[in-house]
Parts: C-alpha cells; sequence; structure tokens
C-alpha cells in the first residue's frame, strides 16, 4: 500500500518570507504545483515511491483545487485539526508523514504514530524556490 503524506499548506508556504501573505491562494498553489514529482519520485531518505500526496489548505487558500497526483483537502476550521483528522482516518495500516514544522501539530500526529519533517522536505527543493529566502524549519 502506498504511503500516506499530508502536507500542511500554510505551514509549508509560511516556511519562506517572499511574499505568500500577499496571495494566500496562489502561493498555495504554486506549492500544490510543485508536488506532483514526489508521488513517482519519493522523498529521498524519508519515503519510498509511489505514495499518496495530500495538501490540507485552510483560510483564503481553500478554494484550491486538486490536480493529479495531489489531493486538495479544505479545512473548514483549523487546518491542523483537519490533519489530525486524517492521519486518524487514514494512515491505519500504511506509513503516514506529515511535512509541517508546527511543534504542537508534530506532537499530536507523532502521537497517532505518523513521522513528521519540515517543510524543506517538500518546499526547498523544486517549485522554483531555491535561495528565495530564508527556511523557518523546525526539524527537531
Amino acid at each position: 500500500m502506498d504511503s500516506l503524506v499530508i502536507v500542511d499548506a500554510a505551514n509549508v508556504v509560511g516556511s519562506v518570507p517572499d511574499g505568500w501573505w500577499r496571495d494566500r491562494h496562489g502561493a498555495a498553489e504554486r506549492l500544490r504545483d510543485a508536488l506532483p514529482g514526489f508521488v513517482t519520485q519519493g522523498l529521498p531518505g524519508l519515503v519510498e515511491p509511489p505514495l499518496e500526496m495530500v495538501l490540507v489548505v485552510e483560510g483564503a487558500a481553500r478554494g484550491v483545487q486538486s490536480v493529479e497526483d495531489v489531493r486538495v483537502v479544505p479545512a473548514a476550521g483549523s487546518g491542523d485539526d483537519r490533519i489530525v483528522e486524517l492521519v486518524a482516518a487514514e494512515h491505519r495500516d500504511r506509513d503516514c508523514l506529515v511535512v509541517t514544522a508546527d511543534r504542537e501539530l508534530r506532537e499530536r500526529v507523532q502521537a497517532l504514530g505518523a513521522r513528521v519533517t519540515g517543510p524543506r522536505a517538500v518546499w526547498g527543493r523544486g517549485g522554483g524556490r531555491e535561495g528565495r529566502g530564508r527556511h523557518r524549519d523546525d526539524t527537531a
């Protein structure tokens, strides 16, 4: 069964101060568009392919649509709560990796058996993001 990778869009987009706050929807779309390659290539050292990629969006980014290989899941309220719900419902008998730097969210999903990694796993590689500011990437 494919591994499940859940990306915290707000946290990952917010990890690079490149003006994302001016267009949250567009920033989430750019992140979404950077993710499909990981489905077949995997995340080196973290997840082998194939994998299921899920992007959780909230607030102004809620209207971002799914694309081939990336399922976009809108959060009606808190994105963190929606991610916890997804981990609880969908990771059961398969590996689950959550991409976020949010310490409280990390603790919540690890308690459910998920692994965690920081934004650089998906947002520091490709997608035109290299060299575009300093990452806030809490990988501790």
